[in-house]
């Protein structure tokens, strides 16, 4: 760029992208000239989504590290707390007077309104915005369908992801980046607020089981890619062990490339199909997929951004919710009676961790047992996980609550007895986080309702008392979800003539033989070459009245006879929609809070075979 290249200052805003190894926005940054790095924490702007206590514990430790390893290539990572983003970025570069700002983009709800805003602010004052594609192997706006539309359904997704699949570009670190003169006033990373004083302690357990930082995430992938990956098919059933990559929170921080990340499986699945290791080729496969439902959560909420509110079906619309805290207050403690269940929502609360097949079995208990919300599950997983993700645990609970073409069929209800002796059947699982079933014989141990008094006494089980009788019979739930069904269809079928609302792609649900619609949206477009920055981001998704429908796919429905209990019934009139709910959503909401989000909240498989995450 000649002599003017030594006077070019960019400011680099790091997000969720903390790293220094295939970092575009910063690589991009230090090759243009001097780089003034920045962090900025707006609490204001997180609104209903204010992280939970342990994501904000992981953030704080990433950023420290991260703030090392810039310090040791030449620049300061400038921490700031804010009331607005927009205004934090003005200081910024009057400060040092930029003549750019570049960032990775995001792709969640907040960060769409967030960085739009920031773009035509930023416009109007003059200062370029460049963004890039840290996130992704794929932009949302890239991968389409022959004629050019959104796909609805992972499979033909995914599949058309790999066709298209192209050479990683990995970037190296910068060898040495130039910081940037002028200052802004930097504040401790104490001062941030991201851990409370009483909050201290229990996140010192943390410590004890994970090390956030990108540099702890290249050696956590290693171990994996090296140690675990050949027998990923296998051991990511198992709920009583580490057998999932465990690279979840590293990937939602971006602190490691998801490029690097798929690159690292691809080249062992050429190495073991060489080696005629079936086995292992069959593990990478898995394993890749589940990068593609990360993939595909980002694709369905840029595409789709209203998902995060309400279904992308609409067959929930008419669904008749129960708003019965109780019960909520009652799966949040483990206090169901149901010992899978409560050993999952106790393990949570505990340690913010959470197997992919528990978080399936416990979303699966509220939505269809307890006819709950999904967006009080969705909440309260972003709370208390400490991979707290929003478009994925949007694809899961959305995945659940059969709100997919290609999720949960609605009407399906798995019984937490079956799965227990499925997936845990030894009972290892529960009576690690269930003391008070320890004793309990293996053959009772996931319903200890049906053990004769004389066990239960031998095992010091005092049902009502030590440990919750059932909340609801399993069969009793059935009949309710069942009624639930038939009356949402009858309020649609009453409403059929008003349920128009611009909505024009038809696409049959899972559970319904009736057609519910989706927008539909067009992706295909003429776009001006653009090598090093993405300028067609965030653009709204432009809807068309083509009409296309996807094939009905019934599965039937299982049943386990169980012994009724005395439970008290649901009024199935006294109901709130999806739409009703949606007017009252941060109230109902915000009993779904950890240890420090009801401080800070003010202010703030079928198809799938992880619907969650990358564990």
């Amino acid at each position: 760029m000649g002599s003017s290249s030594s006077d070019h200052k960019t400011i680099v805003w790091f997000r969720r992208d903390l790293r220094i190894e295939d970092n575009p926005a910063l690589s991009a940054a230090a090759r243009d000239g001097s780089v003034f790095a920045v962090f900025i924490w707006c609490p204001k702007e997180e609104q209903q989504f204010y992280p939970g206590r342990v994501s904000r514990w992981w953030l704080k430790q990433s950023l420290i590290q991260l703030g090392q390893s810039l310090k040791s290539l030449g620049v300061d990572l400038v921490l700031m707390n804010a009331q607005s983003t927009i205004s934090a970025l003005i200081e910024c570069i009057s400060a040092i007077g930029a003549n750019k700002v570049v960032y990775n983009q995001l792709y969640d709800p907040v960060s769409l309104v967030r960085d739009h805003n920031v773009k035509v602010k930023l416009g109007e004052l003059g200062v370029p915005v460049q963004t890039y594609n840290a996130d992704l192997l794929y932009e949302p706006w890239e991968v389409y369908n022959d004629e050019g539309y959104a796909f609805t359904t992972f499979n033909a997704y995914w599949e058309k992801c790999l066709k298209m699949q192209k050479d990683p570009v990995t970037r190296l670190p910068p060898c040495r980046i130039v910081q940037a003169t002028g200052s802004v006033e930097d504040c401790a990373i104490e001062k941030l607020g991201l851990e409370d004083e009483s909050e201290k302690p229990s996140n010192a357990l943390l410590g004890r089981g994970w090390s956030p930082g990108w540099v702890n995430a290249d050696k956590a992938l290693t171990i994996f890619i090296e140690n675990h990956l050949c027998d990923y098919a296998n051991n990511r059933q198992k709920v009583t062990e580490n057998s999932t990559s465990i690279l979840s929170p590293y990937i939602h921080f971006g602190e490691i490339s998801v490029r690097k990340l798929f690159h690292s499986a691809t080249m062992k699945q050429i190495l073991w199909t060489k080696e005629g290791n079936h086995h292992g080729e069959e593990s990478v496969a898995c394993f890749l997929r589940s990068i593609g439902l990360r993939e595909y959560s980002r694709y369905i909420c840029f595409n789709f951004p209203f998902t995060h509110k309400r279904s992308l079906l609409g067959n929930l619309k008419h669904f008749p919710w129960q708003a019965n805290q109780a019960h909520f207050k009652a799966w949040r403690q483990g206090r169901t009676g149901y010992p899978l269940v409560d050993a999952g929502m106790r393990e949570i609360w505990a340690t913010g961790w959470l197997h992919n097949k528990i978080r399936v079995i416990t979303a699966s208990f509220l939505v269809k047992c307890l006819l709950l919300p999904w967006q009080w599950g969705m909440k309260y997983f972003w709370d208390t996980l400490l991979d707290a993700d929003l478009e994925s645990d949007i694809l899961g609970w959305q995945y659940i609550s059969g709100s997919l073409p290609d999720g949960h069929e609605l009407h399906r209800l798995d019984s937490p007895e079956v799965q227990g002796f499925k997936f845990d059947p030894e009972g290892e699982y529960v009576r690690q986080w269930l003391p008070e079933l320890s004793r309990m014989p293996t053959e009772w141990i996931h319903h200890p309702w049906n053990a004769p008094l004389p066990v239960l006494q031998a095992a010091g089980v005092e049902l009502g008392l030590n440990y919750p009788e059932p909340i609801i019979d399993i069969e009793i739930a059935r009949d309710r979800l069942t009624s639930a069904i038939l009356l949402m269809k009858e309020k649609e079928s009453a409403s059929k003539q008003d349920n128009c609302e611009g909505t024009n792609e038809v696409v049959v649900d899972n559970c319904d033989p009736e057609n519910l619609p989706i927008p539909r949206v067009f992706l295909k477009r003429e776009r001006a070459p653009c090598p090093s920055t993405s300028s067609n981001d965030q653009k709204v998704p432009s809807m068309h009245k083509d009409i296309s429908v996807i094939p009905n796919n019934n599965e039937r429905k299982r049943s386990m006879p169980l012994e009724e209990q005395e439970h008290d019934e649901y009024n199935l009139h006294d109901y709130k929609s999806e739409s009703e709910l949606s007017k009252t959503d941060d109230d109902l909401c915000s009993t779904a809070v950890s240890s420090s989000a009801s401080k800070k909240q003010a202010t703030g498989t079928s198809t799938f075979c992880s619907p969650f995450l990358i564990k």
